[in-house]
């Protein structure tokens, strides 16, 4: 049985409860067939979770993930939400780390092995994101940076618990930039991905480690990056919001 294959769906800050809604009902029309090495996830704004969880209930392999949880189990934290309250709402999976987290509200690698380690404890499984600005990138540091980001929020771990584990690789300087990044760096840093889950727990944990693309993923690019060797799947931004590209990028994923 292969790694599990996963388009992962990122509506960020965007749409109405009525055009999310409809959004969900135009990718379940779209037909959906996934294998069961396949997954879809859709992480939905936090108001949405419930609504869109009982929009898709009756699709196999397709669940509702949450864009981020609180790095603190509860108490005075206005606005935040915890992996608790996710939990008693079923949500089964989480974005933690991604890159806009990291910019704009200054998530470091501990904050983040916090958030990794309160899904884990509630049962969630997170989908952790990592990559490099263009600053490291032009600098040629990229695989170290990577690297310790990968280190310092998740190698304090359990061996074990990072079999199945879900990681994006965001390349930053590729999002909005103009810049592209190639199939071809993706597939570099995915495998230098894998070789440092490996360096820690071992090669055969690291192969059942799915490792997701979230560079402009598209429905003109996605079968040519998602057929390289270690890309698994892409954590999707603008395209997701589109039900007939992002069921094309769904349909591009690896089938057993």
């Amino acid at each position: 049985m292969m790694r599990k294959q996963i388009a992962a769906a990122n509506w960020k800050m965007n749409l109405s409860l009525e055009q999310a809604e409809a959004l969900a009902d135009q990718l379940i029309a779209g037909n959906m067939t996934l294998s069961a090495d396949q997954q879809v996830l859709l992480a939905v704004p936090f108001p949405y979770l419930l609504p869109i969880k009982n929009k898709i209930s009756l699709q196999s392999n397709v669940f509702v993930a949450a864009q981020n949880c609180a790095a603190t189990k509860n108490g005075a934290y206005t606005g935040e939400v915890s992996a608790e309250m996710l939990k008693g709402m079923d949500i089964a999976y989480v974005i933690i780390g991604h890159s806009e987290r990291r910019e704009y509200y200054h998530e470091d690698n501990k904050i983040l092995a916090d958030k990794v380690n309160l899904a884990l404890e509630y049962g969630i499984k997170p989908v952790f994101c990592c990559g490099e600005p263009l600053s490291i990138r032009e600098a040629g540091t990229q695989n170290s940076y990577v690297e310790l980001q990968l280190k310092e929020s998740l190698f304090h771990l359990e061996k074990e618990q990072l079999r199945n584990f879900i990681i994006a690789y965001e390349p930053i300087w590729a999002i909005g930039t103009g810049k592209t990044a190639s199939s071809d760096q993706a597939q570099d840093m995915h495998a230098h991905i894998r070789s440092v889950i490996a360096s820690y727990a071992g090669q055969e944990i690291a192969d059942s480690v799915s490792i997701l693309y979230g560079g402009s993923v598209k429905a003109a690019n996605a079968a040519e990056i998602f057929g390289k060797k270690d890309v698994d799947g892409g954590l999707v931004g603008g395209a997701s919001l589109i039900a007939t590209e992002y069921n094309t990028i769904i349909n591009s994923l690896k089938r057993s």
